[in-house]
């Protein structure tokens, strides 16, 4: 469907074969699964900008710059390692234009079965570039740059089946069949011989279901968002025993796409908008929708909407051991005014749509809103949809300078909202430095969708600060037991101080 839609999740194909949501992009965070009172430099941005004031941490060095950080993260809170690495693949080889075998019927059986009211959460991040300059006086001030995507979804049994077998669904009790000019009705009973599957051109429902029926229990969310970041922090008062801090920031946000489908006992909604880049065939519902747009990027996909953040946080430092914070990020919104649509109730009583040709559930975009598809849209003017703001409040000790550990616990504002995490969640985690240039970093954190998971990191910090890079995942029983219920990485190479 769309081989832009995850170009973040792309550059990290190329380097890892293979959640940003709590630590931001910040790899060294994803491994201690703490941020709060972690990070303090351009990493604080959107998560505790009033750590800008505490200083670099390195003697003589007050700039800090990097560049090509990410992170990549997908959850669910029923696959397991295995599925989701082939999930994983999927997404992957589509991405970069590998050639895929379809999956059978059997195996799309399967996978509706798979994913039938089972969360899977995406979420990729990568920096493309952050600066900060902190000192005592002046406090700290830094800007970046970031791209992020985020993907929910959880599937009804009807909606996981049009998904994945189209028209073969078992929602489907009777299937067209074409042969030449000769058109018949069949029973849909699951046992049809290859050649007659092969001339089925849809599948129908005596008696349909209204599409608030039929997707009774779906959500999907979905965003793409480009964040132009800066922030500012500094010390307020204080001295050795006591001292505190204050920081604000603020972002410009360039959206590429936003869906967010919802339907329960209340009924159903869709707000939608999505660039031209990930080539949806509206059809003729296009040609009467005063959004419509069609220009597409050439290396980015265009945006589709605006809009602002805003952050704010404070913070202390008690006998510089102990740290304290607390931040509410992210408050504001985004406007979309390109193809936008919202959603129509009707009946479901045809589908001529083939299901996905693998596990790729990201796809169920297109199947939603593409001509012909499960849903019956409406154009709309514009829609203004709330950010997904978050609050948090951490806590950690330093050791020394040998060892430091530290809690956090973040919670969404709104988990209704795109890109927002589910529930809220709660880490411990911290790190332990056994030589000069190495800092070894684990954790557990659960809650939102998670179960148990611990993340693990490795970092090397060479030249007493002045480069560093390294490697962490978000779940070390990936590596070690199929039972697992994540797949993750985040990493840094580029990261300078001076």
């Amino acid at each position: 469907m769309i081989r832009l839609s995850l170009t973040v999740i792309t550059i990290l194909t190329f380097i890892f074969q293979t959640n940003a949501q709590t630590q931001g992009v910040a790899y060294t965070a994803v491994g201690k699964g703490v941020a709060t009172t972690f990070v303090t430099d351009y990493n604080s941005l959107g998560v505790n900008s009033s750590a800008l004031g505490w200083g670099t941490g390195y003697e003589g060095k007050k700039f800090t710059m990097g560049m090509t950080e990410f992170s990549l993260g997908i959850y669910s809170d029923n696959l397991n390692s295995d599925k989701l690495s082939s999930l994983y693949k999927a997404i992957r080889n589509e991405v970069i234009g590998k050639e895929q075998e379809t999956d059978s019927w059997a195996t799309q059986a399967e996978n509706a079965a798979d994913y039938l009211q089972t969360g899977i959460s995406i979420d990729a991040t990568y920096n493309w570039f952050g600066a900060s300059f902190q000192s005592e006086k002046f406090g700290g001030i830094a800007v970046n740059i970031q791209e992020q995507y985020n993907w929910y979804s959880k599937l009804s049994a009807d909606v996981s089946g049009i998904t994945f077998q189209g028209k073969f669904s078992d929602y489907f009790d009777q299937l067209t069949v074409v042969y030449g000019t000769d058109t018949t009705t069949i029973s849909n009973s699951g046992n049809i011989s290859n050649d007659t599957l092969e001339h089925v051109v849809a599948g129908t429902l005596a008696a349909p279901l209204s599409l608030a029926e039929v997707t009774n229990g779906t959500d999907i969310k979905f965003s793409w968002n480009r964040y132009y970041n800066i922030g500012y922090g500094r010390k307020l008062f204080g001295d050795s025993t006591f001292a505190l801090y204050a920081g604000i920031g603020g972002r410009f946000i360039q959206s590429t796409a936003m869906f967010n489908f919802t339907s329960d006992e209340d009924g159903l909604s869709l707000q939608s908008s999505v660039s031209p880049n990930f080539d949806i065939n509206y059809g003729s519902i296009a040609n009467s929708n005063s959004t419509t747009f069609t220009d597409r990027g050439k290396s980015l996909p265009t945006s589709v909407g605006s809009g602002y953040g805003l952050d704010f946080s404070v913070s202390a430092i008690l006998f510089k051991r102990l740290k304290i914070g607390a931040a509410v990020n992210n408050i504001g919104s985004v406007t979309y005014n390109r193809n936008v649509y919202n959603v129509r109730d009707t009946l479901v009583g045809e589908i001529a749509l083939d299901g996905l040709s693998n596990n790729n559930v990201t796809n169920a975009m297109d199947v939603f809103l593409k001509e012909g598809g499960l849903l019956n849209l409406v154009g709309a003017e514009k829609i203004k949809v709330a950010n997904a703001a978050t609050f948090r409040v951490g806590g950690s000790i330093d050791f020394g300078k040998k060892a430091s550990i530290g809690v956090d616990f973040v919670a969404p504002f709104n988990r209704d909202n795109p890109g927002s995490i589910e529930n809220a969640v709660f880490s411990i985690g911290g790190e332990i430095k056994p030589l000069k240039w190495l800092a070894l970093s684990a954790g557990y954190y659960g809650g939102g969708i998670y179960k148990s998971n611990i993340p693990v990191g490795i970092n090397f910090i060479l030249g007493d600060g002045t480069y560093e890079f390294g490697i962490s995942s978000r779940d070390a029983l990936a590596f070690f037991t199929k039972g697992s219920n994540s797949v993750s990485t985040a990493f840094g190479v580029m990261r300078f101080r001076f």
